[in-house]
This record gives C-alpha cells, sequence and structure tokens, in this order.
C-alpha cells in the first residue's frame, strides 16, 4: 500500500521536539516524586494513620519504665599523695584509648557480676518482676535446674548479669571527663538503687585491679629478694672466711653511690706505711746524730749548741770576763778582786770543758741509738713487705669475692627499694568520683508518646514510600504522556483525558468539552503526520480491548469530518463489533460481507449525519475473520473507497492475540495507535508496536485515552485550556 507517502511522521513529536530532545524535556526527578505521591496518595495516607494508630496503641500498651542516672568523673592523671611513681608511666593515661576503655569497663560483665552480688538481685524476685519476668516464667526457666540448687542458683545468677546489662546505658558527656550511668526498670526505686551502686562498685573495681596489679608484682619481688638474700649471705659468708683465712683485715671500707665497696686498706697495708714512715725518721734521726757526733770530735764552735747548760757558762763566763778587763783597766792583775774574778773565769773554764766533753759523750751514744733503730725498723719494714706482697696476690680473689658480694648486693637493695615503692604505691588517691548520686525518678523516661509518634510516623512513611515504590514498579502502564517517546520511542498524537459521562456520538457534540477539545488537538497533530496532511487511510488498533479503540475511531472519523471532507468509518472489529452502537444503526450486513464475495458496496454503506461520517458496519461475524482479512479484497476495497472518500478510517481489533490487526495495517498507509493511560504494560504496547512493524505496518503515533491529568501531572493542556474557558464564562 501507499507507504511510500510517509516521509514525516517520525521526524519530530508535533510539539516540535525529536526524540532525544523529548527525553532531556522529561519532568525533573522531584516532579516525578510529587506525582508518585498525589497518584497514590490514599494508600500513602492510609498506610501513615495505620502506622500512627499502631504507635499509639502500642505506647499505651507499653509498661511505664523509670530511668535513674548516676554521674561519675574520670580523670585521667592519677594524684600520687607519696610522690611515688606507680607501676604505669604517668602519660600512659593520656592515650587517646583511656576514656574508651573506661566505658567498655562500666559496661562489663564482671562489674555487672558485682552489682548483682552486692545487692543479691539473684535471689530478689522483685528485682526480676521489674524487668517483666514474672515468677512463672522464672519457674519454666530454671524447671532443668531445680534438682540441683547449684546450678538453679548459677542460672538465676546469669540471668540477673544478662537482665542488669541489657538496661544499663552508658553515656559519655560530650568534651568533658564526665559520663553518666543510667539504669531502666519498672520500679524507680530499684532503677536508683541499681544506678548507685553501678557508680560505686566501678570505681571499688578500679581500686581492686591497681591493688592487684601490685600484689602480683609484690609476690614476683618477694621470691626474686630470697634469691638475692640467699646469694647475698653466700657471696658475703665466702669473703669474709676468704680474708679470715689469708689474714686480710680491711680498714675504713665504705661504699660509693652505686654500692660498690671502695677505700678498702688492709691492716698490713697501714702497718707497712706506718713502720716505712718510722723507718725515714729514723734515717734522718740518724743522719742528724752522725753530723753531729762527727762536728763534736773537731772542737768547732759548734759546742755552744751542746745544750742549754753550756750556753748559759759561756754566757756567765762573758759577763765575768767583762767585769776582769774593766778591773785591769784600774787595777793590776795581781789585785784581789781581779784575781777573784780570774778564779771564777777559770772555774766556768772548767765547767764549759767538762760538759762539751760530755755533750760529745752523748751524741755518740744518740748515733749509735739511731744506727741501731734504723737497722730494727729496716728488718720489720722488710719483714712486712713480704707479708704486703703475699696479700697482694690474695686480694686477686678477693676482690672476686667482693665484686661478687657487691654486686649480689646492689640487686637485693634495688628490689627491696622497689619492693618499698609498690607496697606504698596503693595509698594513691583514686582518679574516679562520683559527682551526682542517682535519684529516684518521678516520672516514667518510657515510654514516650511523641518519640513513638514521631517514630511511627517515619516508620509509616518509610513503609508507605517503599509501598509507593513496589507498586510504581507493578504498574507499569504508560502514565504520562511523556513517557510515550521516551519508552515507546513513537511520536505522540494526544491524549485524551477520562470521562465518566461519555455518551457516544452526543459527547463531540459540545465544541468546549474535553473531550471535543483532545480529539480536535488529535486531528491537528495527525496532519502533520505525512507530507499530503491527514492520511487519506488509517487504522486505529490497540494492545488489547476496552482501551478506547472504537471510540478515538469514530472521534478522528467524526473530527475529519467537521472539516468538510468525505469521510468513511469502517468497522473492521468483526468479532466485537461497537462502531455501529455509536451511530444507532443496525448491524445486518457490512464488511464481513464484502470480504465474503459481496461486491455491491453501496449497499453495504449506511450513511450518517450530513456533518458526520459515513459506516461500513463490521456485519454478521464470520467464522474466521483472520482468513477474510488474508485475502486481497480489503486492500481493493480501500482502493475503492478512495474513490469515493477522501478519508477512511479503519477500527481495527486489538493487536495482541489476534492476527487481524496487522493484516489490515498492510491495507492502509498507517495506524492510530491507542494506549490506555495506566493500563497495558509496556511491555505488552512494545510487543504490539513490534508485531504491526513486522509486517512494514507504519504508526503514525500514540493517542493516550482515559488520561487522569492530576495523576499524570499533564494537567497545563486540560486543566488550563478548559479551566480557562469555563472561569471565562462564570
Amino acid at each position: 500500500m501507499p507507504q511510500e507517502n510517509m516521509t514525516v511522521p517520525q521526524l519530530a513529536n508535533f510539539d516540535g521536539t525529536g526524540p532525544d530532545q523529548q527525553s532531556r524535556l522529561a519532568p525533573p526527578i522531584l516532579v516525578q516524586y510529587w506525582h508518585v505521591i498525589t497518584r497514590w496518595k490514599w494508600i500513602i495516607s492510609a498506610i501513615i494513620a495505620v502506622a500512627l494508630i499502631a504507635g499509639l496503641i502500642v505506647t499505651l500498651l507499653i509498661t511505664p519504665e523509670y530511668t535513674a542516672s548516676t554521674r561519675i568523673q574520670i580523670s585521667r592523671d592519677q594524684k600520687n599523695i607519696t610522690k611515688v611513681d606507680g607501676l604505669e608511666s604517668p602519660e600512659a593515661g593520656r592515650d587517646l584509648e583511656f576514656y574508651q576503655t573506661q566505658y567498655s569497663l562500666l559496661q562489663a560483665r564482671s562489674l555487672a557480676e558485682r552489682v548483682a552480688r552486692r545487692l543479691r538481685l539473684s535471689t530478689d524476685d522483685a528485682f526480676f518482676a521489674a524487668h517483666g519476668i514474672k515468677p512463672s516464667r522464672l519457674a519454666n526457666l530454671f524447671s532443668g535446674a531445680t534438682t540441683n540448687t547449684r546450678q538453679e542458683r548459677k542460672a538465676r545468677d546469669e540471668l540477673a548479669v544478662e537482665v542488669l546489662l541489657k538496661h544499663v546505658n552508658v553515656a559519655p558527656v560530650r568534651g568533658s571527663a564526665l559520663v553518666d550511668v543510667s539504669y531502666t526498670s519498672q520500679t524507680p526505686e530499684l532503677s536508683a538503687r541499681i544506678a548507685n551502686t553501678w557508680g560505686r562498685e566501678f570505681i571499688a573495681a578500679s581500686m581492686d585491679r591497681r591493688f592487684g596489679s601490685t600484689a602480683d608484682a609484690r609476690r614476683f619481688l618477694e621470691g626474686r629478694l630470697s634469691d638475692l638474700r640467699g646469694k647475698l649471705e653466700t657471696s658475703e659468708r665466702a669473703l669474709v672466711g676468704y680474708a679470715s683465712d689469708k689474714n686480710i683485715v680491711n680498714l675504713g671500707q665504705g661504699r660509693d653511690a652505686d654500692g660498690k665497696t671502695v677505700g678498702g686498706r688492709t691492716l698490713a697495708l697501714v702497718d707497712l706505711e706506718a713502720l716505712n714512715t718510722a723507718l725515714n725518721q729514723a734515717v734522718a734521726d740518724r743522719v742528724v746524730a752522725e753530723s753531729r757526733a762527727r762536728t763534736a770530735g773537731a772542737g768547732t764552735a759548734g759546742d755552744a749548741q751542746a745544750g742549754a747548760a753550756i750556753g748559759s757558762l759561756r754566757q756567765r763566763r762573758a759577763e765575768l770576763a767583762a767585769d776582769y778587763a774593766k778591773l785591769l783597766v784600774q787595777f793590776e792583775p795581781g789585785y784581789p778582786a781581779a784575781r777573784a774574778v780570774a778564779e771564777q773565769i777559770k772555774v766556768i773554764d772548767n765547767s764549759i770543758a767538762r760538759e762539751t766533753s760530755r755533750a760529745g759523750s752523748t751524741r755518740q751514744e744518740e748515733y749509735r741509738a739511731a744506727m741501731q733503730r734504723e737497722q730494727d725498723l729496716r728488718g720489720q719494714v722488710n719483714a712486712l713487705r713480704s707479708q704486703f706482697d703475699r696479700q697482694q696476690r690474695d686480694s686477686i680473689q678477693y676482690n672476686i669475692y667482693q665484686r661478687d658480694a657487691d654486686t649480689n648486693r646492689q640487686l637485693y637493695d634495688a628490689l627491696l627499694q622497689r619492693y618499698k615503692e609498690i607496697g606504698i604505691a596503693g595509698v594513691a588517691a583514686n582518679n574516679l568520683a562520683v559527682v551526682d548520686v542517682a535519684e529516684v525518678p518521678r516520672a516514667p523516661s518510657s515510654p514516650n508518646l511523641p518519640l513513638n509518634m514521631a517514630i511511627a510516623f517515619l516508620g509509616g512513611l518509610v513503609l508507605a514510600g517503599v509501598v509507593a515504590f513496589a507498586l510504581e514498579q507493578v504498574d507499569e502502564g504508560l502514565r504520562d504522556p511523556g513517557q510515550v517517546n521516551r519508552i515507546l520511542q513513537v511520536p505522540l498524537l494526544g491524549s485524551v483525558p477520562t470521562d465518566p459521562d461519555w455518551k457516544g456520538a452526543t459527547a463531540l457534540a459540545d465544541s468546549k468539552s474535553a473531550i471535543f477539545e483532545a480529539y480536535l488537538s488529535i486531528r491537528s497533530n495527525l496532519a502533520f503526520s505525512t507530507d499530503h496532511g491527514i492520511p487519506r487511510s488509517l487504522m486505529v488498533t490497540s494492545t488489547r480491548a476496552a482501551e478506547g479503540k472504537s471510540t478515538t475511531s469514530f472521534a478522528l472519523a467524526s473530527m475529519i469530518a467537521r472539516t468538510g471532507k468525505r469521510v468513511l468509518l469502517v468497522d473492521a472489529d468483526m468479532r466485537s463489533p461497537s462502531a455501529h452502537e455509536m451511530l444507532g444503526l443496525s448491524n445486518d450486513k457490512g464488511l464481513s460481507n464484502y470480504l465474503a464475495g459481496d461486491d455491491a458496496v453501496d449497499a453495504l454503506i449506511v450513511l450518517g449525519q450530513p456533518s458526520g461520517p459515513a459506516l461500513m458496519p463490521a456485519g454478521p461475524r464470520p467464522p474466521s475473520a483472520a482468513e477474510l482479512l488474508s485475502s486481497d479484497r480489503l486492500g481493493s476495497l480501500v482502493q475503492l473507497l478512495l474513490g469515493q472518500f477522501d478519508h477512511i478510517v479503519i477500527d481495527s481489533p486489538p493487536v495482541l492475540g489476534l492476527a487481524d490487526a496487522p493484516l489490515i495495517a498492510r491495507a492502509v498507509e498507517g495506524c492510530v495507535y491507542v494506549v490506555e493511560a495506566e493500563g497495558v504494560a509496556v511491555r505488552g504496547i512494545r510487543s504490539a508496536l513490534d508485531r504491526i512493524q513486522a509486517v512494514q505496518g507504519h504508526v503514525f503515533g500514540v493517542v493516550l485515552t482515559k488520561l487522569n491529568a492530576k495523576h499524570a501531572g499533564y494537567g497545563y493542556g486540560y486543566g488550563y485550556g478548559h479551566g480557562y474557558g469555563d472561569r471565562d464564562e462564570k
């Protein structure tokens, strides 16, 4: 058929946009979301309402719970009273993980066990009842342990610990060293008691850990001290025993800052030094005595130095000699006074001579004595030097014993000092303190009606979004006219809004109705589908029945006829004819008669109103409509009718499941494809279009029918156009 005339149809949509541009002009994502919301608004509203009601009911049914909170201060720096360093470095607590460690310890199972033991919670049925565990449930839980009291007690202890850990909450105060420990139960007094006990037991556990760590160190050091004490005693006994055997006597020993023995001088060394000093003195004395003895034998003036007596005698003699000289000046030597003085001088000279002789003898004796003393001392020094030499050789082994003893003593002293420090390290002040004790709460902390309603609203909103998304995915029909070109890659001829008051041909009589405007726009767009205007022969089909195919066929034929053209509407849906009902005519004979061999075409055509289309009804239902359409008579009929009419509109059966539509498509220029909004899935529409194109059929475009403008977001054309006219009339 005249497919060669189709030069323009798929170049562009009739709004001036091509396929790529139409895709780019898709509604913004937020607008699409808004359309989804408006399309499923009642379902979304219902889900949110149900969620709010459920939240309210659950809130009213929940048993009230009370939360008590105690505030604890955790200091990083440990206060030290004794100025003794602890086992850990002072900088160890400044690490970032310090507080995380403390927070984990606050939620440790060991701490929960301490609290449970302190308050004896495992035997307190009121504790379990405050957490919704009734005595009957306890009996069921411990039914397997009733035969063993110990097993039952252990099971109750474990259950109490689990309950404590489940209901305690640790919340650090941001930007501070404070942390809030909260406990929640159905009894306010119990919540406050457990919260306060939790803080106290945390501090006690911290102190126990500190003392426990020092106890381990003390036990280790005690063992090491015992070993070193034995080694020190053994080394000191060996040192003393060796010194006794070798007659080594050390005098004036001491210890330096490192604990080493220093200043050790043996008795032999001290004696040798003393004797050597005495020998040197004896040698000096002997030399002096020998010198004096030699000078005395020569008769020199050195006699004046013999002694004090000789000196005084010589002084007296000098005085008498002076007196005698004075007398001789006046008198003769025989003068009695002169003679007396002379006699005194003589006596004194004799005394001096005697004293000088005696002094010489004394110097000789002194010399001999000095010589003898020197010889004795030299012998003693030689003997002591031999003894000292032996001790020097023995001191090598002695020093070995001494160093061994010093080493053991240093180790022992160091460990003993550390042991003393560890013993008093536990006296350090605790770095944990309770700032605020928990008070008995006056109002329940849960259920929180505003919070629960907010959560219910958010949950309902999320669930509604999921449901709307799921429905949107399940609903695969076309909802927006903009989807036609973007998804099907077929031009959009126009959209027909849904109209519950549709009453056949009379609906097109009102030129101000939405239906009239819609089909008038479709006719105008169809005029641009070919290079010669409105196609002379076209078929109207759809994917399935009841999509508005027959209505569109009648409407298009009517709109074209209003332009003064001669239009024939052919009802080719011989399986389910409906065109004659729209015009209120009979279906006694029609297309099926011609296809079956009746050539009286004029007798098969029923003329309508002067401004309306003529009609060729479908005629009697044939046994096989597909066989009739497979012949060449339909094509011949179309060519024959084009000689009498300007345009031929064929109402074709649906495509899917039937072979009629592809057979009819071969006899016309092209087809107008009708799609019900939110109806057939896109994959079904594509499959139907592929069948038409497979027989070289041409699709002028798609007419989207039964469109709800509010749901599709395409209300500008109809909402504005018809609403504008209505407002003007008003």
